[in-house]
């Protein structure tokens, strides 16, 4: 059962529940009417979405399950008035991963990842788990793609990341951003080659 906070030193967890066949919105209403069963549902079905998402920007694999939880906590609570209005038809799943994207983006930055060397490397080295050479050159490939995937206008990182991360189909982008489908395949595709013009840049290839 995952665990999470509503507030200070107040937790919740996650219970078993047989809701499968609910509406997100459904769920979310009762679930802000005090029942803490639906949540679990609601967890099952979005949170490898919101993993996805979220590792794109997080320094480790505990960093993303923190955003992970964080993402899911804020968008419940930034629900509670629009749940109200919106019903049973609410769009939790869009909601949720526009928090998530944000949330990720946010810690980026504040964290500044991308210039810090994970301790994991520093460990795998360390104990000689793979060789030096080919784990250095494959995270330093990492630290350049992530590196390029921050430097892409706001709307094409957002469509790539929904895409490749949370693993949406484009008609799902199109939802969760509020754009036409056809408008997500095109951002898709200038960022798709824009992020292989940056990567070679930075290997110094033409």
């Amino acid at each position: 059962m995952a665990e999470r906070e509503s507030g200070p030193g107040v937790s919740l967890r996650v219970l078993e529940g047989g809701r499968a066949a609910e509406t997100d919105g459904a769920l979310l209403r009762d679930f802000l009417a005090g029942d803490d069963a639906p949540f679990e549902e609601l967890w099952r079905r979005h949170h490898a979405a919101v993993h996805g998402l979220v590792r794109r920007y997080a320094r480790s694999p505990e960093d993303a399950k923190d955003l992970t939880q964080r993402a899911f906590l804020r968008a419940v609570s930034a629900a509670r008035r629009t749940v109200r209005r919106a019903g049973d038809d609410f769009p939790f799943r869009a909601w949720l991963l526009r928090i998530s994207a944000n949330l990720g983006k946010n810690h980026a930055r504040d964290e500044a990842r991308w210039r810090r060397a994970p301790v994991a490397d520093v460990d795998d080295l360390a104990d000689g788990s793979a060789p030096a050479d080919e784990l250095l050159l494959r995270r330093e490939r990492e630290r350049r793609v992530k590196e390029a995937v921050l430097r892409l206008p706001r709307r094409q990182r957002e469509v790539l990341t929904l895409r490749i991360d949370a693993g949406l189909t484009f008609a799902e982008v199109a939802r969760t951003l509020g754009i036409a489908e056809g408008n997500a395949r095109v951002h898709f595709h200038h960022a798709a080659r824009r992020l292989a013009e940056l990567v070679r840049a930075e290997e110094g290839e033409p």
